[in-house]
């Protein structure tokens, strides 16, 4: 599966689970730009076969309910929906 890459401020590895058509996904990556945050994304409704597949358990993994957004920073932490605040507190 390929993320598409938002390059930016690095510092915290940020990887954006998304879908094309979810406004809050798209207030996300427009929050993430605006703070000008270096992030991987992928819209998981653009998918298909094995890369939808190995993206939706990895959505799972940090969100059992399979909502968007799904934000994973470090591989050791998810934002689940457009938190603006958390997602402020934890990139800055």
């Amino acid at each position: 599966m390929k993320l598409t890459h938002v390059p930016g401020k690095k510092g915290v590895d940020v990887k954006l689970y998304a879908l094309s058509t979810c406004p809050w996904c798209k207030k996300t990556k427009a929050l993430l730009e605006s703070m000008g945050v270096d992030y991987s994304f992928v819209d998981v409704d653009l998918l298909s076969g094995a890369d939808r597949n190995e993206a939706m358990a990895i959505v799972k993994k940090w969100n059992p309910g399979a909502s968007f957004p799904v934000l994973v920073l470090n591989d050791a932490k998810s934002i689940v929906g457009f938190r603006e605040q958390d997602i402020r507190a934890a990139l800055a």
